[in-house]
C-alpha cells in the first residue's frame, strides 16, 4: 500500500511504561500487514516509570531502523515534542498520534488511503462524524470533549469535526512549513495548526476513528489542562484575527 514511501510516526510518552510495548507491537503488525515501511520516532519526557528503558528495550526488538528515541530532561509540551520528534523524521508522511493505545493503528490505513485519493495534504481522525465515537469515557470526559470542540469551532470556524483530536496524517513538507508559525505549545497545538493549515489553503480530509480509554496509566487531562486550553484557544483566537 505505501510501497517506495517512508511513513514516520511521533510517539510523545510520559508514563507509557506498560502502554509503549504493546503500541509498538500493534503498530509493527499493521504496517507488516500492508506493506507499509515506516519508522517510529519516540520523544521521552524523562518520565519517572522508566518509559526510557522500555523504549531502548524496544528499539533492540524492532531495530535501529525501525525505532529512533528522542530523550528529554522534561515534561516541555506536547506541541514541542511533535516538533523535535519531526526534527528526526525522514519520512515522506509523518502521523501524530497518542502512545497510550487510545489511537489504534487499524485506521492508520484508512488514513494512507484517503491520503492518496485525493493527495491530500492533511488527514485528521474525527470521533464526531458518522462511523466515529468514543468508548470507555464517563459523562464528564464525554461533555468535557464535545464542549471544546463546539466552543473552538465557535471561535475559530475552522470547518472540520473534530478539532481537539489528535490523530492525523501529514506530508512531512506541510507539517514543517505549518511548524514554522505555530506558537502553541500545549493542548492548543492540535487545534492552531488545522486552524492554521485552513488559512494557508492547505487541503484536509477527514477518518471517522473510534477513540477508546487508556488501559494502563492517568489520563492527562485535568483541570489545569483545562484550563490552559481555555487560555490558550483565546490567544489563539486575538492572534488569528478571524
Amino acid at each position: 500500500m505505501g510501497k517506495g514511501l517512508l511513513y514516520s510516526v511521533i510517539l510523545p510518552t510520559y508514563n507509557e511504561r506498560e502502554n509503549l510495548p504493546l503500541m509498538m507491537s500493534m503498530l509493527n503488525k499493521h504496517f507488516e500487514q500492508h506493506s507499509v515501511d515506516y519508522e517510529i520516532v519516540i520523544v521521552e519526557d524523562n518520565s519517572p516509570d522508566g518509559t526510557l528503558a522500555v523504549a531502548q528495550a524496544l528499539r533492540d526488538v524492532y531495530g535501529a531502523n525501525h525505532v529512533t528515541i528522542i530523550s528529554r530532561p522534561g515534561k516541555m509540551g506536547l506541541g514541542s515534542a511533535y516538533m523535535d520528534g519531526l526534527k528526526k523524521c525522514r519520512g515522506d508522511f509523518v502521523f501524530l498520534m497518542d502512545a497510550d493505545m487510545s489511537h489504534h493503528p487499524k485506521h492508520m490505513v484508512e488514513f494512507i488511503a484517503k491520503q492518496k485519493s485525493n493527495d491530500a495534504d492533511i488527514v485528521t481522525g474525527t470521533r464526531y462524524a458518522l462511523g466515529g465515537g468514543v468508548a470507555g469515557w464517563d459523562l464528564r470526559r464525554v461533555l468535557t470533549s464535545r464542549g471544546a470542540n463546539l466552543l473552538a469551532n465557535l471561535l475559530l470556524t475552522p470547518g472540520i469535526s473534530d478539532l481537539t483530536g489528535s490523530f492525523r496524517l501529514y506530508k512531512k513538507a506541510v507539517l514543517e512549513r505549518l511548524m514554522s508559525s505555530v506558537k502553541g505549545k500545549t493542548y492548543v497545538f492540535q487545534m492552531e495548526v488545522i486552524v492554521r493549515a485552513k488559512q494557508q489553503g492547505f487541503s484536509i480530509e477527514e477518518v471517522p476513528i473510534v477513540f477508546v480509554d487508556r488501559i494502563y496509566g492517568e489520563s492527562k487531562l485535568g483541570a489545569n489542562e483545562i484550563i490552559s486550553y481555555i487560555k490558550g484557544l483565546w490567544a489563539l483566537f486575538l492572534d488569528l484575527d478571524l
